[in-house]
């Protein structure tokens, strides 16, 4: 049997980038060095696979939709940057409280408008051109914005912590897609949906820059959740599973569960199921175990592996750099700011590596990819 693989934030220091090569300290040098890692050929040491080898397996985080306009984590304007208290809701708080998954989804509720409207950028759109050319034989993202399926869905993508574009019920495992249910979570809260409106209608949610919320009494955080201080999050009602209500099902123990609801179809506390949650990986939820295999798979699969916008912060990412390591793989990692365990990643190196061997940069993925693609043979 695997061991479960949770998905838990690293809060240490991280280190600052030692940039490799030397000249690739510039987005001229960057985009050079990146050219040559894409463009090399298979690299000798990696062991044989019984599988064909790919060229190069991307694992991406929210530092590649940054462009999009949405929040990310620990980039130089990110929340655990700015906001050094915060903390994100757990997997078992969600399932077990009530009053907790109010608050959690008044805040998405306030947030989805933003995530919704949020479309795929130019890094989005570099990474499908490296695929159509065949230098990319498969994505692994961290990401929940579903912008790289949306951006290049005959590239193979595999969503690592899941998508925010359903919900997912946690007893009879129904989805639900999330523009449905954020029409129900409207009807059933009109001083909510009114409030949201309003602050639509003066630009209040315009901008996901945690010092531009700031100044608008809003805090601001990834995967579409926006606080409002002292909000009455206790007043917010969400719907049940409607798979659940039709029909309520046995639960694991061998009883019957009940799904009520109040006067206006709202969740009921005297409910047994019926709880929908966002189809991600909560932090300290496990990963599927299909999910863990597959993407063990994608690398074991590639001659080289391509950390873009990810500071490897989660262990389910860190681990398969560190696997690609122990394959002997070329690693490159282009990300602003430091990435957990890197110096690690770079050992046995050459001087006069070009990048082909090994990359690291620290340069904007939405800027740099573009002119990678332009710059290929």
């Amino acid at each position: 049997m695997q061991k479960p693989l949770m998905r838990i934030p690293y809060t240490g220091p991280l280190p600052s980038p030692t940039i490799i090569p030397k000249n690739a300290n510039t987005p001229t040098g960057a985009i050079s060095a990146l050219t040559n890692f894409l463009s090399a050929p298979r690299s000798a040491l990696v062991p044989p696979s019984p599988k064909a080898h790919g060229p190069t397996v991307l694992l991406t985080g929210a530092g590649v939709s940054v462009a999009s306009g949405l929040a990310d984590y620990r980039g130089t304007a990110g929340t655990y940057t700015l906001n050094k208290s915060y903390r994100p809701i757990y997997y078992n708080e969600f399932i077990s409280n009530h009053e907790a998954r109010k608050r959690y989804w008044a805040r998405s509720f306030l947030g989805w408008t933003n995530l919704n409207k949020a479309k795929p950028n130019n890094a989005h759109w570099a990474v499908k051109e490296l695929g159509r050319r065949g230098l990319i034989s498969h994505v692994i993202t961290q990401n929940v914005d579903s912008f790289h399926p949306m951006a290049h869905p005959e590239l193979p993508t595999l969503e690592l912590h899941g998508y925010l574009r359903s919900l997912v019920c946690i007893h009879c495992g129904a989805e639900l897609p999330r523009k449905e249910f954020q029409q129900s979570l409207s009807a059933l809260n009109p001083a909510w949906a009114a409030f949201l409106a309003e602050m639509l209608e003066t630009g209040a949610l315009d901008s996901e820059h945690p010092d531009e919320r700031r100044k608008k009494g809003l805090k601001s955080n990834p995967d579409g959740d926006v606080d409002v201080p002292n909000a009455p999050y206790t007043t917010f009602r969400y719907p049940p599973c409607p798979a659940c209500l039709a029909k309520p099902p046995v639960l694991s123990d061998g009883s019957q569960s009940t799904v009520q609801v109040d006067v206006d179809g709202a969740w009921s506390q005297l409910s047994t199921a019926g709880v929908l949650k966002p189809a991600v990986v909560m932090f300290g939820e496990s990963i599927a175990a299909s999910v863990k295999t597959a993407a063990e798979e994608a690398i074991d699969c590639a001659n080289r592996i391509l950390v873009i916008g990810s500071s490897l912060a989660t262990y389910s990412a860190w681990r398969l750099v560190k696997r690609a390591k122990e394959r002997e793989m070329p690693i490159g990692v282009l990300n602003m700011g430091g990435v957990r365990g890197e110096d690690a990643f770079f050992t046995g190196l050459t001087v006069d590596n070009d990048g082909s061997a090994g990359v690291r940069c620290s340069e904007s993925a939405d800027k740099v990819l573009p002119e990678v693609v332009r710059n290929l043979p």
